[in-house]
């Protein structure tokens, strides 16, 4: 079975954008290491005007056949601390051109490998939102942004990725005539990074580069063509090989 996650979360509200603030988060996937528990996100505002930034975390739960649900983030037992992951802080005031850093902290059951979507989301400042602005200072924003013409807030939902306590990989490989399988036995995601199929004699004729993910348990896999080549970087944590395949 083929299982590729393939999300890019990019979230527009009304209009198009003249001035003000436009976040960047780097890149759309992250994993946490089996002996590290946070990791430093950095969010950039390339904008003209500060950018005020809510990060909510929601747990991905998959189902047999591929299909998923994402839920908050539920409390351990006893309710003292959350089992999964935390943005701290969950709000940012980044300002124009400048930078500013979430720690997603990990904190609960590590038995299996877990999945999560982090949301970035840019806002125009309310009471409820709990930024450390006076009230002064969000009319002001406001007016600002009204003057500016400002109609869009681009937002991105980035994948989360926790391996396991006792990572472990185990990758079989299964290149027949006419196909080629590769099958994750191990019980952390594998990476099918920069995967190219192009026409042996001719360099400019390829299909477009993708990006995929094998889970725990799935396979990823392609019919060969006569007269094309498959290249890809299989990525399994720290380690990475380089793969070149004929049709």
């Amino acid at each position: 079975m083929k299982h590729v996650l393939a999300w890019m979360g990019f979230y527009l509200f009304c209009g198009v954008a003249q001035a003000g603030p436009q976040i960047g988060v780097g890149v759309v996937y992250d994993y946490l290491d089996a002996d590290k528990s946070t990791y430093m996100k950095r969010v950039f505002n390339g904008g003209t005007s500060t950018a005020f930034v809510k990060v909510n975390v929601l747990e991905i739960h998959y189902n047999e056949d591929g299909s998923y649900r994402e839920e908050p983030v539920q409390s351990q037992e006893g309710g003292l601390a959350k089992d999964g992951l935390m943005a701290s802080p969950a709000r940012l005031i980044v300002p124009a051109n400048g930078v500013q850093g979430t720690r997603l902290l990990f904190m609960g059951n590590r038995d299996k490998e877990r999945y999560f979507r982090v949301r970035f989301v840019p806002v125009v400042p309310e009471a409820e939102d709990e930024f450390a602005i006076s009230k002064e200072e969000r009319e002001q924003y406001k007016k600002e942004r009204v003057a500016a013409g400002v109609k869009v807030l681009a937002g991105y939902g980035t994948v989360f990725f926790v391996r396991p306590k006792d990572t472990r990989f185990q990758t079989v490989i299964e290149d027949d005539a006419d196909k080629y399988l590769m099958r994750n036995n191990g019980n952390s995601v594998l990476v099918i990074d920069e995967f190219k199929d192009c026409a042996a004699k001719k360099e400019n004729d390829c299909r477009p580069t993708t990006k995929h993910h094998v889970m725990a348990g799935r396979t990823f896999s392609f019919e060969k063509e006569a007269g094309r080549e498959y290249r890809f970087t299989l990525i399994e944590g720290s380690q990475s090989k380089a793969i070149e395949i004929k049709g």
